[in-house]
């Protein structure tokens, strides 16, 4: 954890900004929950356990400043919350997600597929790809084990 924290605090001062005490304990409240992809509201809550000075305007822009330098990927799973996700360093591109349309669940897909397709486009029409996002929205493995019906609409 440690390490990383020292590289977002080193894309901080490329961009001349410093990692504040506020910046830092957000910092590694999403580092400590990245899996669950947290709103700036969970965030919030979970930074106030660990600096209970800080105030909710600060975390916002602290996620706004992070999502601009690219340490964060600002997303919307259709529910209408922002919600947070931390860049992998050693990955060009940034994960993709499995958003279970019953339960609300979000599952990752660590794995980049799409390297053929994006060959094709820079073949096809000279378009240099840089980064790109992938959602898929459907029916989660726990709720088709659990047998919760399933009213799928694939007219989208």
């Amino acid at each position: 954890m440690e390490t990383r924290i020292e590289k977002i605090k080193q894309q901080l001062q490329s961009q001349g900004y410093k990692l504040t005490p506020q910046r830092e304990a957000t910092v590694r409240v999403l580092l400590e929950n990245e899996q669950d992809h947290l709103s700036a509201e969970d965030v919030f809550m979970l930074v106030k356990d660990k600096a209970p000075e800080i105030g909710l305007a600060t975390v916002y822009r602290t996620l706004e400043l992070l999502s601009e330098l690219h340490v964060l990927e600002k997303m919307n799973f259709g529910d209408g919350v922002a919600r947070y996700d931390l860049r992998d360093d050693n990955s060009r591109h940034h994960h993709h997600h499995l958003i279970c349309v019953q339960c609300g669940a979000v599952d990752e897909i660590m794995e980049d597929w799409l390297g053929p397709f994006e060959e094709r486009l820079e073949t096809e029409f000279n378009f240099q790809v840089l980064d790109h996002r992938l959602d898929f929205q459907g029916i989660c493995y726990r709720c088709t084990e659990r047998g919760k019906p399933a009213s799928l609409d694939k007219s989208h």
